[in-house]
């Protein structure tokens, strides 16, 4: 069952020098209880596609078209005080950087109890009761003592914990983490990346992961959507899209992956990806494209099902 469906959403910013378009005709849908992973370089356009669905834009971004439907109501249509409901309740943010989302002057317990008190009826003691038990849900250790640290006060990793509990504690139904293993060194990328996935399974939690790390999405997602310059250029579930990847794009990813190149020349893609403001005609992945083909990439490509709900967006299929 889908929790989440953005429906063909077209976005554009407003620019000194004109509007442009960032979001092309973006579909996609989050399943209840999985991890769908949204991949693909810096400035394609995740972390947007991400905060629409919380309504959390810069004021010179429009949504153009399309629908965001939860719950069957479309949530482009709620006015603030209804997104203000749904933000840190039903659906709660894991930013890239933790310190952005944690008040540094307050204890992480009373940032805690807050979130507890919004979505919860409880006294003093239950509420502080519901603190250390969350806490020690995402292994915080000595939790009676941490309740009393500052954000200062913690690892990066710890900080990323307690956003991940403050979820918890709003009993949220979608966690977008954004980038969230980023400032982390591997061994905590690891272990954040297990909480997610134990909440998922524990609390049938849907999470929708903006990256860029292939390695991630092939441990611990369900669902992968590859994005390229406000474009889906392709979707399957994680088995079906390592087993069988399609677009030149999303090859070219796999191909760069360092454990796929083991005692070969790492490979690169040619180019650069483009700005909002640069027009290109037809696929606007055709100019790094080894396969590109005047004919064909000319037209703007639409995403097909090649078999197993596998969508892709390339002409020369």
């Amino acid at each position: 069952m889908n929790i989440v469906d953005i429906k063909n959403l077209d976005l554009s910013f407003k620019l000194e020098n004109g509007i442009f378009q960032t979001l092309y005709n973006v579909s996609l849908s989050l399943k209840q209880g999985e991890i769908h992973a949204l991949v693909g370089e810096s400035g394609c356009g995740k972390s947007v596609t991400a905060m629409s669905i919380i309504k959390l834009l810069p004021k010179n971004a429009v949504i153009t078209s399309g629908e965001i439907i939860y719950n069957g109501d479309n949530i482009l249509n709620y006015d603030e005080n209804s997104m203000r409901k749904l933000r840190g309740s039903d659906i709660v943010l894991i930013p890239q950087d933790p310190m952005t989302s944690l008040n540094p002057l307050y204890t992480i317990g009373n940032q805690l109890a807050e979130v507890i008190d919004k979505n919860n009826t409880m006294n003093k003691k239950e509420i502080y009761d519901k603190t250390i038990e969350v806490l020690s849900l995402v292994k915080i250790p000595n939790p009676k003592e941490k309740i009393d640290s500052y954000p200062h006060e913690l690892s990066g990793g710890m900080k990323q914990r307690v956003i991940i509990a403050m979820a918890l504690a709003a009993n949220a139904k979608i966690i977008i983490a954004d980038e969230p293993t980023t400032a982390l060194d591997v061994t905590i990328q690891a272990e954040i990346m297990k909480l997610l996935c134990d909440i998922k399974t524990n609390f049938n939690t849907s999470i929708l992961l903006i990256t860029h790390d292939l390695g991630l999405v092939g441990k611990y997602a369900d669902e992968v959507s590859v994005m390229y310059s406000g474009h889906i250029v392709e979707n399957a579930s994680k088995n079906e899209f390592f087993s069988n990847v399609t677009h030149p794009y999303s090859k070219a990813l796999m191909e760069s992956l360092p454990a796929n190149t083991s005692g070969k020349i790492l490979k690169t893609i040619n180019g650069q990806p483009p700005s909002i403001q640069e027009k290109i005609t037809g696929c606007r992945f055709s100019p790094r494209c080894e396969f590109h083909d005047t004919t064909l990439c000319d037209t703007n490509p639409k995403l097909i099902d090649i078999g197993n709900n596998h969508m892709v967006a390339c002409n020369k299929l």
